[in-house]
């Protein structure tokens, strides 16, 4: 049968907290029996917006991940319960909050803490997926029908729709190593779990510097050039979606037939090379 996922574009993403403010909204001090308690005011974030800077002044990116409850396939929270937590044939995962009363422990079982301890009620809670408004026929969650930058979705989708769709979207999951399987899929995630090289090629014209608007920038790994970038109108270039902490790289600028000085950077973060002369 086809299942429910959440779809995040981090590119899209604000920081607004819509979607924390929506969910707050209609968790708090509301209790749907069946599928949880009321959530308490403070001290849970069913929908986590985190936070990541790469680079340094002046070239520096800024993203944002919305995160819940992954809904995962494989999820370590319903092997832990003993059926206090399930997942439905629709994809959503349940926390029964009679048969989970008292059990603190389940809350540490997510990989990707998303699983929150009730003090007052002593029982865990996480995100539902608003699962009692999908099953009332809503099309979107509380927190997707919020946003309004279009960060947030969800999708009810064969595997083979949702297939195509991870082609077509370069979709990806958090933390695949896990084994998790999770419902939760990101676009252009690498925002978040990449590093970039970047830098601004500029000439000088006498006792001038102007941007090099238009300079090729060649990154190369050894001897072999794996990419090139061209640089704008400010001068600046970048290399993105590099793995952190992949190792030596070189970057060097071509111009008119003039090309700079090679510059080595072994790269951990995200890295700004500052002006190079071309």
């Amino acid at each position: 049968m086809s299942k429910w996922y959440f779809i995040i574009d981090v590119s899209k993403c604000w920081d607004c907290n819509n979607c924390l403010i929506s969910c707050k909204d209609e968790h708090v001090d509301n209790e749907w029996p069946g599928y949880t308690l009321a959530q308490p005011l403070h001290g849970h974030r069913w929908m986590d917006v985190l936070r990541t800077e790469r680079g340094q002044y002046p070239l520096i990116d800024v993203a944002y991940r919305p995160t819940p409850c992954m809904q995962c396939q494989d999820a370590p929270c319903v092997k832990a319960s003993g059926g206090a937590i399930t997942r439905r044939p629709d994809g959503i995962v349940l926390i029964d909050q009679e048969k989970a009363k008292g059990r603190q422990e389940l809350a540490k079982s997510c990989p990707y803490g998303a699983i929150y301890w009730n003090e007052e009620k002593r029982v865990p809670q996480k995100c539902t997926m608003c699962a009692h408004l999908l099953d009332d026929g809503w099309k979107q969650t509380r927190c997707s029908q919020a946003c309004f930058a279009g960060a947030l979705k969800v999708v009810k989708l064969e595997d083979g729709e949702l297939a195509r769709m991870i082609q077509e979207e370069g979709l990806e999951q958090l933390h695949p190593e896990l084994g998790t399987k999770p419902n939760v899929y990101y676009k252009n995630l690498y925002r978040f779990n990449k590093v970039f090289i970047a830098g601004s090629a500029a000439v000088k014209n006498g006792e001038i510097f102007d941007c090099a608007k238009g300079a090729k920038a060649s990154l190369y790994r050894g001897k072999d050039k794996i990419a090139e970038a061209v640089a704008d109108a400010f001068g600046d270039f970048r290399f993105d979606r590099l793995p952190e902490g992949s190792g030596v790289y070189a970057v060097d600028l071509e111009l008119d037939g003039r090309r700079s000085q090679r510059v080595e950077v072994e790269l951990g973060q995200s890295r700004n090379l500052g002006t190079l002369l071309v």
